[in-house]
């Protein structure tokens, strides 16, 4: 009996949280396109209220990397939320062709969940996480709490909401055309009545007429003599160079340019406001999440490069929006309550064309004009008339199946084929079969094992493709000034910051990676991990 006793009580102080405080409210800042260098480059010029407490009241890692090469905003969410990389999470990035029905399928589409909160016509481009293919942490906390924990998830980006939303949380986004926050039927059969409230006060507009000014002074700038570059873009009506006009009629164009702008920030964080104050999360009794995308940074380093003045002075407005989301949590809550995760889904890659100018390789590259050269070698080697290669979406060509099989071709060889013709392109650093990648046919290299934490079995393509440093690779060439998705350390290295109760500051200069942020979570309060969780744990943090 005594034996028996002894069994129950271990039993019980393994499925104890770590922390016998346990807070109340999980705070999972995610900044969409924040390198790991950027707060560190400008922490003398922060306030004391952002970035900077996490610095000096938390642990930061300073060296998180992640072990996916498809550094693109579903996929790194995603990693946040489960622990796992892209073969465990299901999200081969933002969006993947479908080579059995020969259509493009956005990582987060679903017909089944129509759009609440839009006009009808609208509503049936439907959204929900049933692509996910692994649990998430809030998902794990509330089932441990038996459904009385609750998750909400709110972005500019309707994937940055609804990944790390989960299955079980409840996901806001924004509507570039109408300035409101909407939501879907996998949500809500509605939209809550708050919600409506809240967007009939058109929250929006109050930027009518007004223009993006810098916050500093311009001495202060590092990157003020890069205000107005020829290879920047000129989004919407907003320009090139500071101040930024934000125009004065309400229409799609306005509330789209406002993601570019630190007001789409400054939306997101007035909707948390009316979000704490309605659904009260971590006022429950139990330990509730909140998880808040910040995008903005990610569209202005796309439109302007990360090393331009508007990248800069975004990051000094991201600052004190992040200091005011603390002290309505402070308020609301209170820090010494909440346990505080500030992360990113990936970093950026400067201007290729401004790495050209310093001297170094760098360039873009043209889709069609190497699926064209792919299809030529294709039908060359193998004597036939059929274009094989179907698609590019990065970071994959998507070959054509059906055609492959009734051809009576070896799909391997042709993967492998398409390999090889690839690597004839200048400016292609690697490229690898996904047959290769599965199979573990790679060399034993950190940009392979990268590659191969890419790869997903059914939704990568059958080539994966990588380019030289600083080399630009899209389906759309000259869609953007800067991109990322790839497995240099400009697009791996993010942020890892960590506050709360039982967590001291420090800075960790060890490699860590994003994967590791869930299962440390889990840990922390005893709960089992996402189901596709391949993290270590955060020694640090559990100390």
């Amino acid at each position: 009996m005594k034996k028996l006793l002894l069994v129950a009580l271990a039993g019980l102080m393994l499925a104890a949280p770590l922390h016998a405080a346990k807070p109340e409210l999980v705070l999972l800042i995610t900044v969409d396109q924040l390198r790991g260098d950027m707060p560190w480059r400008y922490r003398d010029r922060f306030g004391d209220g952002g970035f900077r407490y996490l610095m000096e009241y938390g642990t930061s890692y300073s060296d998180a990397h992640f072990q996916h090469s498809a550094t693109h905003t579903a996929p790194g969410h995603a990693t946040l939320a489960t622990g796992g990389n892209i073969p465990q999470h299901g999200l081969a990035s933002n969006e993947w062709f479908d080579t059995g029905r020969q259509q493009l399928v956005y990582c987060i589409e679903d017909p089944a969940a129509p759009l609440t909160g839009v006009p009808a016509a609208a509503a049936s481009s439907g959204r929900s996480p049933r692509n996910i293919t692994s649990s998430t942490f809030g998902d794990e906390l509330v089932i441990a709490s038996g459904g009385k924990s609750r998750v909400f998830s709110v972005s500019i980006k309707d994937r940055g909401a609804i990944v790390m939303g989960g299955r079980l949380g409840k996901a806001f986004w924004y509507s570039r055309n109408t300035g409101e926050f909407i939501s879907s039927r996998y949500y809500y059969q509605e939209l809550p009545r708050w919600v409506r409230d809240w967007n009939a006060t058109r929250q929006a507009d109050r930027f009518l007429g007004t223009r993006w000014e810098l916050l500093q002074d311009f001495d202060r700038y590092v990157f003020g003599a890069q205000d107005d570059r020829p290879y920047e873009r000129s989004p919407y009506q907003l320009g090139r160079t500071f101040p930024h006009p934000l125009g004065d009629e309400a229409s799609p164009a306005y509330y789209g340019s406002l993601r570019l702008t630190p007001m789409g920030d400054q939306l997101t964080l007035a909707f948390v406001k009316e979000l704490l104050k309605i659904e009260k999360p971590g006022q429950s009794g139990v330990t509730d999440v909140l998880a808040i995308s910040f995008s903005v940074t990610d569209y202005i380093g796309h439109a302007f490069g990360p090393n331009s003045l508007e990248a800069e002075d975004n990051l000094m407005h991201l600052d004190r929006t992040l200091a005011q989301l603390l002290q309505l949590i402070d308020r609301d809550i209170g820090l010494d309550k909440t346990l505080i995760v500030l992360s990113a889904d990936h970093g950026v890659s400067p201007i290729p064309e401004h790495m050209e100018q310093l001297g170094f390789d760098a360039g873009r590259h043209q889709a069609k004009q190497f699926m064209a050269q792919v299809n030529q070698a294709l039908q060359k080697r193998f004597s036939i008339d059929k274009k094989l290669a179907l698609a590019f979406f990065k970071p994959g060509i998507f070959l054509d199946l059906p055609a492959i099989e009734s051809l009576g071709l070896d799909l391997a060889e042709v993967e492998r084929a398409v390999a090889a013709e690839m690597m004839k392109v200048p400016g292609i650093a690697m490229a690898f079969s996904r047959s290769d990648l599965l199979s573990g046919n790679i060399p034993d290299t950190a940009a392979a094992r990268s590659i191969a934490a890419a790869t997903h079995p059914v939704r990568s393509g059958n080539v994966l493709v990588v380019q030289n440093p600083h080399w630009y690779l899209s389906e759309t060439p000259d869609g953007n000034a800067a991109m990322h998705g790839t497995p240099y350390s400009y697009d791996t290295h993010v942020p890892i910051m960590m506050a709360g109760p039982g967590i001291r500051q420090r800075i960790i200069t060890r490699r860590v990676a994003p994967r590791d942020i869930a299962p440390t979570l889990s840990n922390y309060f005893g709960i089992l991990p996402p189901s596709g969780s391949v993290g270590t744990p955060l020694a640090e943090i559990l100390e």
